[in-house]
């Protein structure tokens, strides 16, 4: 795909992120006056850091963890169901 000026970069940008999500393109180089400014990549091509376990041990977790989830449920409905 050629340069992508900004103004049209603007004004679609949701459809460029559709075009690097579908995997439609790989990359979309946007243009300033004419010149490479910026590049649009998927994620994918980012490292991704590994976040599970990163608390573990620090902290134990009660068995009745789960008790009050009823209370907190009826809590976010607003006390609508009593």
């Amino acid at each position: 795909m050629k340069p992508i000026n900004m103004l049209e970069a603007k004004s679609s940008l949701s459809r460029l992120v559709d075009a690097i999500e579908r995997g439609q393109e790989r990359e979309i180089v946007i243009a300033r006056n004419g010149r490479p400014a910026a590049k649009l990549v998927p994620l994918e091509s980012a490292p991704v850091e590994c976040r599970i376990g990163v608390a573990k041990g620090k902290f134990e977790v009660p068995e009745n963890i789960d008790r009050h989830n009823d209370e907190v449920a009826r809590l976010f409905r607003y006390g609508t169901d009593k």
